[in-house]
C-alpha cells in the first residue's frame, strides 16, 4: 500500500465531510421567515453560499466578512484581514453592528459563524488605535499563547467580541457554527461576537503577563483593561440560538469510515491536540508505539499545535510538527505521518501541511527547524500538501499510518 498517497486521499476524504455545502442548516425559528443573513470567517462565503442556495426565496439581503473576495449573485462579501486584523477589520465590524442595530424585534437574521473571524471583524474600544491592537495581536501571535489566551485578550481591546456584537440588536437570531476549537467551546469559536464570555479583564492581563509582554503594549490597552469600563456581557443574548453545524470531530470520523473501506485498522485517538509542536510530536509517536494491529493502522488525531518563532524561516504548525515527527522517528520505525490545516493555509504558506515517512529525514533537518522553515524543507523534498484555501476550517487533522 502507498501510505502517503492514501494519506491525501483520507485528508482530502475528511475535507469533505466539512464542506459548507454539506452541511445542513436548519432551525424551527427560520420557518417560512424572511431573512436577514450575516456571516465572517474563513468559511462565510461558502456557508452563506450553501444556504442561499437552499433557501433563495427567504434572504432578503446577504452580508458576509472573509478573507477573499467571490462573485456570487445576492452576495455582498467584503474582504478584511487575517490573521493579523487591520482597518478593513474596523469598516466590517462597524457594517456588522450597523445592520444587527437597524433590524427590529420581529425580524430575523442568520449568522454564518466560522474561524478567522477574530481578525476579520474588530472595533478597538477607544482610546485604543488599530495599530495599537495589531501590534499585541503580532506580539501574541509570535509566542506560544493558545488560540484561546490570544481570543481572551483580544475580547477585552474590542467592541465587538464576547458577546458585544449579539447585543447590539433587537432581533431574533440563529448562528450556525463551524467550529475550530478544542471542546467547541462557543465562547471560543471566532471570540464569540454573539454569544457570551466568561473571561475577565484580569485574566486578560494575566496572559499578557505570562508571555511577558505586558510592558510591550501600549498604555492605552493597559489602562483599557485595568480600568474596565467595558467587561465582556457574562450570559448570551436569550434572542440568539447557536447552533454548530461542523466540527473537527465530523472530519476525523469521515476519515475512519474511509479508511476501514481502504483496509485500514483506523482509531479516533483525539480531537484535543494542543500544545508545543515539539511536545505534541513526542506524544504522538508515543501514542503511536504503544498500538499494534494485524492491520496497517491508521491513527487519527485532531486539534491544534502551537509553534514559538524564533527564525526568519516560512511554514506553520502542521508542517513543523512533521518535521519534528521525522527527527524523533526511530531508523527501524515504518511509519507515515500528515499534519495539515483543514483551512487549507498552514501558517503564512500556500500550503495546509505536509506528509512524511522515515525516507524523508535529510541531515540538514535542524538547519530548516531552528530557523522555522518547514515550508521550504517540504518543499525541497516533495512532502508539501497543496489544497488552496479549503473553504472551511475546523482546525488540524494529524494522521499516523503504521504496519
Amino acid at each position: 500500500m502507498n501510505h502517503k498517497a492514501n494519506a491525501k486521499i483520507l485528508f482530502q476524504k475528511g475535507l469533505e465531510a466539512v464542506q459548507p455545502q454539506n452541511l445542513l442548516y436548519e432551525h424551527k425559528l427560520l420557518e417560512d421567515k424572511k431573512i436577514t443573513l450575516l456571516g465572517s470567517g474563513k468559511a462565510s462565503v461558502e456557508m452563506a453560499k450553501a444556504f442561499m442556495e437552499k433557501n433563495a426565496q427567504q434572504v432578503k439581503k446577504a452580508f458576509v466578512v472573509s478573507n477573499y473576495y467571490e462573485d456570487i449573485e445576492g452576495l455582498d462579501v467584503c474582504v478584511s484581514s487575517h490573521p493579523t486584523p487591520s482597518l478593513r477589520s474596523i469598516t466590517s465590524a462597524k457594517r456588522l453592528r450597523e445592520t444587527l442595530s437597524s433590524l427590529g424585534e420581529e425580524e430575523v437574521f442568520v449568522y454564518m459563524l466560522s474561524g478567522g473571524t477574530s481578525a476579520m471583524i474588530e472595533e478597538p474600544i477607544e482610546p485604543i488605535t488599530m495599530e495599537e491592537f495589531e501590534k499585541t495581536t503580532a506580539l501574541l501571535l509570535q509566542t506560544l499563547a493558545s488560540i484561546d489566551e490570544i481570543n481572551i485578550v483580544r475580547k477585552h481591546l474590542s467592541l465587538v467580541k464576547g458577546g458585544r456584537l449579539g447585543y447590539c440588536t433587537k432581533a431574533l437570531g440563529v448562528v450556525f457554527v463551524i467550529s475550530d476549537v478544542i471542546g467547541d467551546d462557543l465562547e471560543a469559536i471566532g471570540s464569540a461576537p454573539l454569544y457570551c464570555d466568561s473571561s475577565s479583564c484580569a485574566d486578560a492581563k494575566a496572559i499578557l503577563l505570562k508571555y511577558d509582554l505586558w510592558k510591550k503594549v501600549s498604555k492605552s490597552i493597559q489602562n483599557v483593561i485595568d480600568v474596565c469600563h467595558h467587561e465582556s456581557p457574562k450570559v448570551p443574548n436569550p434572542k440568539i440560538k447557536h447552533t454548530i453545524v461542523a466540527s473537527n470531530i465530523l472530519c476525523l470520523q469521515a476519515i475512519q469510515k474511509e479508511a476501514f473501506a481502504m483496509g485500514y485498522d483506523a482509531k479516533i485517538i483525539t480531537d484535543e491536540i494542543s500544545g508545543n509542536v515539539r511536545d505534541v510530536a513526542k506524544k504522538i509517536l508515543q501514542n503511536s508505539r504503544d498500538l499494534q494491529s494485524d492491520k496497517p493502522l491508521c491513527l487519527l488525531f485532531g486539534g491544534e499545535s502551537t509553534v514559538e518563532v524564533t527564525g526568519r524561516g516560512k511554514g506553520g504548525r502542521n508542517q513543523e510538527l512533521c518535521l519534528w515527527v521525522l527527527k524523533e522517528l526511530k531508523e527501524d520505525e515504518n511509519i507515515t505521518f500528515l499534519s495539515a490545516g483543514t483551512d487549507g493555509i498552514d501558517g503564512m504558506s500556500d500550503a495546509a501541511g505536509a506528509v512524511v515517512n522515515r525516507d524523508d529525514l535529510h541531515e540538514n533537518i535542524n538547519y530548516y527547524l531552528q530557523n522555522n522553515d518547514s515550508y521550504h524543507y517540504h518543499k525541497r523534498y516533495n512532502g508539501a500538501i497543496v489544497t488552496g484555501k479549503s473553504g472551511t476550517n475546523v482546525m488540524d487533522v494529524m494522521m499516523v499510518i503504521k504496519e
